[in-house]
């Protein structure tokens, strides 16, 4: 399927895009070629391939969930740059 220069002009502005004469010129060439190529993946024999999302397995790298004694709030407060009766404090953001 090509796409011709009306095709491309009505897509243009479809999207509210001003192009000059140059650029449809070389849109109408550019969508044309990634059309070519489509239709050469659809010429590919995909029977035998099974349905994937990933080309490579994926799995998850996590660590297990372990009940671990958690640090002290003095501790935890003894490093902040400002704190007030046990809290963070931090500046105000309107």
């Amino acid at each position: 399927m090509k796409l011709s220069r009306a095709q491309v002009e009505h897509v243009a502005m479809l999207a509210r895009l001003e192009l000059t004469e140059e650029e449809i010129a070389t849109y109408t060439g550019q969508l044309n070629s990634i059309l070519d190529y489509a239709a050469i993946l659809e010429r590919l024999d995909t029977q035998d391939v099974e349905p994937t999302a990933h080309v490579v397995p994926l799995h998850n790298v996590l660590r297990e969930d372990v009940v671990r004694t958690s640090l002290s709030q003095e501790k935890v407060l003894s490093n902040a740059p400002d704190a007030d009766n046990g809290f963070f404090r931090v500046p105000k953001i309107v």
